[in-house]
């Protein structure tokens, strides 16, 4: 565009000081929206687009699918997502080449909204619902709208490059031009504009401030206590221990992940119950409070954080604990994903709440499933699996009891996975207890050998009998006796150790009996 109808563009647009202002306002936003998209995603060392770019199922999705395959693509791809936020964020942001930047941008949510549309069910939403437009859809159209608006000569750096520009192009008088004073006060009038493009400065200045309050400071008093416990090697109380738990530099590496039909899970992946203050503690009645009290948003999103960086990429867990997990995508910027037991309300009930909150997979809870086996009603589960995969998402059937399996198998139930427990059975309240309550797999070796002839996929869980088995011998028992995959409740001060300990038990797994099926 040249200099002139640049100009002319200007003076169309700031004709009306409000608009002007409105759509200053709109890419300052905007801008804010996408550099911490970007920052966020920096920061974190684990962070993929792999997960999204597999759940696509719509106009370039063999693309993405390729692209999520090879690692050096992904890497790119992945680059290009962070730096391509952060640098069109900081441009829309402070106003610095905001019409490419708007552009760029544009370029960017289309490809989200073609990876995820809105109107199928697998598109990876996180809160609200939508009829074919969501956020994607409309900060695209604004941004469009920003491309032709100069906002950054407005008020920004583009109008500060421009000033500068014009003052050194400018031709000087000649000696005898006599030059007309201009109507006003120029200098009142240039300071106002140089104060218009320096807003910017404050608004960054709040956003490094922001950023940091919520991810990068720390108060003396936390630094205080971070440093004594680098230092301290026990914790006082009325019998003194020593503690020795794992950091994060200390892992070995990162837990593979194995398929479900196209969804992509990590072998081991977190369990849901004592982040959701179901806590199984035989006679201790406190614990499901003490658990609670423990588990705060902001201790569940540092445990969320870790085990992605772990390679963990899943939780199983209950519908209750889906605005948590919303919270930790929309406000932590956290991508983990979730596998719901569907067991609020009625099965179909917790189907549609975990579809509609963006499980990826769902599941008929164990003890739900084990009553209707018991009560003869296989239908429900049939209708649980339908409506689970009518919505595009992998359907599974739970169960304590081995009879529930096998039941469901004699009925040619065939779910996408199974989720069952598996444990030994010889710790020392296992034998001493006699109503087992306290025992969720009253037949492993049956379990074992039942599961042998079984093709779909198996997670195992309650793989610790809820705490009574450690996991050296937890870990190896399940992997050794079929299981594909893994479901370990754990705190945040075990998730390190619990990682190395299964990057070693499965780097020694001799042959198993049962194959791969995952």
């Amino acid at each position: 565009m040249s200099s002139s109808a640049a100009d002319q563009t200007h003076r169309t647009w700031t004709g009306s000081r409000g608009a002007i202002v409105a759509l200053v306002l709109l890419r300052v936003g905007i801008g804010w929206h996408l550099l911490y998209e970007g920052l966020v995603k920096l920061a974190d060392p684990g962070w993929t687009s792999a997960g999204y770019l597999l759940r696509s199922s719509w106009l370039l999705s063999d693309w993405f699918h390729a692209v999520a395959a090879d690692a050096q693509w992904l890497r790119i791809v992945d680059l290009l997502n962070m730096w391509g936020l952060t640098l069109v964020g900081l441009g829309l942001l402070v106003g610095a080449f905001s019409r490419l930047a708007s552009l760029a941008g544009a370029l960017l949510l289309a490809l989200y909204y073609l990876a995820a549309p809105p109107f199928l069910p697998a598109g990876a939403h996180l809160e609200g619902s939508y009829l074919f437009i969501d956020k994607n859809a409309v900060e695209f159209l604004a941004l469009l709208v920003l491309t032709m608006a100069p906002t950054g000569r407005v008020a920004g750096i583009d109008g500060l490059l421009t000033r500068w520009w014009r003052g050194r192009t400018a031709p000087a008088p000649a000696a005898t031009e006599t030059v007309a004073a201009p109507a006003g006060n120029p200098h009142h009038s240039s300071r106002r504009e140089l104060l218009q493009h320096l807003a910017i400065v404050p608004v960054l200045g709040s956003f490094i401030y922001a950023f940091h309050r919520k991810r990068g400071w720390r108060s003396f008093e936390v630094e205080h206590l971070l440093d004594w416990q680098r230092t301290a090697d026990a914790t006082s109380s009325a019998t003194v221990k020593t503690f020795k738990f794992a950091q994060m530099d200390e892992l070995k590496g990162q837990v593979p992940h194995a398929r479900i039909g196209d969804l992509d899970l990590s072998r081991m992946f977190l369990g849901g119950n004592l982040i959701g203050g179901w806590a199984h503690a035989r006679d201790l009645i406190y614990a499901d409070s003490l658990v609670k009290a423990y588990h705060t948003d902001a201790k569940v999103f540092e445990t969320f954080h870790m085990a992605e960086q772990a390679g963990m990429n899943t939780i199983l867990t209950n519908p209750r604990l889906c605005r948590v997990i919303a919270d930790y995508w929309n406000i932590e910027g956290g991508k983990i994903q979730f596998i719901s037991d569907c067991a609020e309300g009625t099965i179909l009930e917790g189907a549609k709440k975990s579809i509609d909150a963006g499980a990826c997979a769902c599941y008929v809870q164990g003890g739900v499933a084990d009553k209707m086996v018991d009560e003869g009603d296989f239908d429900s589960i049939a209708q649980a699996l339908d409506l689970i995969r009518q919505n595009g998402l992998p359907a599974g059937i739970g169960g304590h009891r081995l009879e529930t399996i096998q039941g469901c198998v004699d009925k040619g139930l065939k779910p996408d996975f199974w989720v069952k427990t598996l444990h030994p059975i010889d710790y020392w309240s296992a034998k001493t207890e006699p109503s087992h309550d306290n025992i969720w797999c009253l037949n492993p070796d049956e379990t074992v050998a039942y599961m042998e002839r079984i093709e779909e996929p198996w997670i195992a869980f309650k793989i610790l009998a809820a705490g009574a088995v450690h996991p050296e011998r937890g870990f190896a028992y399940a992997l050794e006796n079929g299981a594909d995959f893994l479901c370990v409740g754990m705190y945040d001060f075990q998730l390190v150790d619990n990682v190395n300990l299964f990057l070693d038990v499965l780097g020694g797994l001799g042959e198993r009996r049962r194959p791969w099926r995952a």
